[in-house]
């Protein structure tokens, strides 16, 4: 049987883990995470790349991008790993009630239009459950403000959820909900229809925004001038 249909292009899978370890309970669920979702798009007829940015080889760029906001040659290339990305899944350990701060450091250094309307799996790892809601209560509202569409199944595995059937079906659920949102190119309709509308720094993810509205109050004075008297209601 043959069909006209043209070869779909295999979605581009990105897995960032915060796992310091090696072998790492963070890296463990991230990738169970990631073969379910290669084998549940290979079910619709699309196949999956697969790209690991592993953030204990980048710790020393992290730092120096916290303080200098300079990229080193590994940060740049996971800059440019994640801005081709269809999806991705996002894992990190949990310390003191809270993300890792590699994780968490690695984010805040990003340019914030970098993952607008990307499709994001979070999940996290940590030796009680008492952790559960780290990644409702934290790690979501990080990705809230970097403004990616974040599954609404979040993931979390305790020592004792590793035998648990339970977490294999929260598995199954996440990942059909990043394949059916890589699947509708959500994020590629944002960036070419309303691209636009979103608030963007000057010359930011990827060098889209390359003019200035210079008819600006705030421009005009800059520029020496002064905001205009506007009347009183």
């Amino acid at each position: 049987m043959t069909t006209n249909e043209p070869a779909r292009t295999p979605y581009r899978l990105v897995v960032v883990s915060g796992g310091t370890s090696n072998p790492s309970s963070t890296r463990m669920l991230a990738d169970r995470v990631c073969a379910r979702v290669g084998t549940l798009a290979q079910r619709r007829g699309a196949a999956v790349t697969v790209t690991v940015i592993d953030l204990r080889e980048l710790a020393t760029e992290i730092s120096a991008a916290l303080v200098s906001q300079l990229m080193g040659p590994k940060m740049t290339a996971a800059v440019d790993t994640l801005a081709a990305a269809d999806g991705l899944i996002v894992a990190a350990p949990v310390y003191k009630a809270a993300p890792s701060g590699l994780l968490t450091s690695f984010f805040h250094v990003l340019d914030n239009d970098l993952l607008i309307a990307k499709p994001v799996i979070l999940a996290a790892t940590a030796g009680t459950a008492r952790h559960a809601l780290v990644v409702d209560e934290q790690m979501r509202a990080l990705f809230a403000f970097l403004r990616t569409m974040t599954v609404p199944t979040a993931l979390f595995a305790a020592s004792e959820d590793w035998s648990d059937a339970d977490l294999n079906t929260r598995i199954d659920r996440a990942a059909l909900e990043l394949v059916l949102l890589m699947e509708s190119e959500f994020a590629h309709k944002v960036k070419d229809e309303s691209w636009g509308s979103y608030q963007h720094s000057f010359g930011s993810a990827g060098g889209n925004e390359t003019t200035v509205d210079l008819d600006t109050d705030l421009m005009r004075l800059a520029a020496g001038g002064g905001a205009p008297v506007r009347p009183r209601a």
